[in-house]
């Protein structure tokens, strides 16, 4: 393959991801991130933790959403909010003195309380730490919001408020999930 022709192939691969990452944010209901806004909203002003949590890409998601809503959103008015994802040596400890499927449950065990909210992140829906930890929210009282993928696998129902990207390809569900954190963070930096 040449090179010209290799570079015609890779932008026919990005016009083409572009259009089909456009009919993917078409799949995300507006009302759901509105909802989601109002219940951020609640927590600040009624001075509520928010915990995240994902695995991989959507541990980075988690994260990114942390440092956008404290630093960016909170110079108006304070977020109380960690991704339970950023502790590397507890997530380490857990997964290896006790088992993977607990990290998220028991740093909410640590912190959580009724009242506050948990934010799930999962493109599969299916993930073993993430069911365990909102598990453990929904008994505790905390408000759960889930940003899920392709049919919201078993994490969507267990929700009391899903984000889905409904899409198969699970790079265009993170990118999905992604913007919708941008939603969230941004209507508190930019109101």
């Amino acid at each position: 393959m040449s090179a010209t022709t290799r570079e015609s192939a890779a932008a026919g691969f990005s016009r083409q991801y572009k259009a089909n990452l456009l009919q993917t944010l078409e799949t995300i209901d507006l009302e759901a991130v509105g909802q989601a806004i109002e219940i951020l909203a609640d927590a600040r002003d009624r001075n509520r933790h928010i915990f995240v949590c994902g695995n991989g890409g959507s541990a980075s998601t988690a994260s990114h959403f942390v440092c956008d809503m404290v630093k960016g959103a909170s110079f108006k008015s304070r977020f109380r909010i960690m991704a339970l994802t950023d502790s590397l040596p507890t997530i380490t400890a857990y997964s290896n003195d006790v088992g993977y499927e607990c990290i998220f449950a028991e740093q909410l065990k640590n912190f959580g309380q009724a009242g506050d909210v948990f934010i799930a992140i999962s493109g599969s829906g299916n993930s073993p730490n993430v069911l365990c930890a909102i598990d453990y929210a929904n008994s505790i009282g905390c408000k759960t919001i889930a940003l899920t993928g392709r049919d919201g696998g078993k994490l969507g129902p267990k929700a009391n408020l899903q984000i889905r990207v409904a899409e198969p390809h699970m790079g265009r569900i993170e990118d999905g999930h992604m913007i919708v954190c941008h939603m969230l963070c941004y209507y508190f930096m930019d109101n």
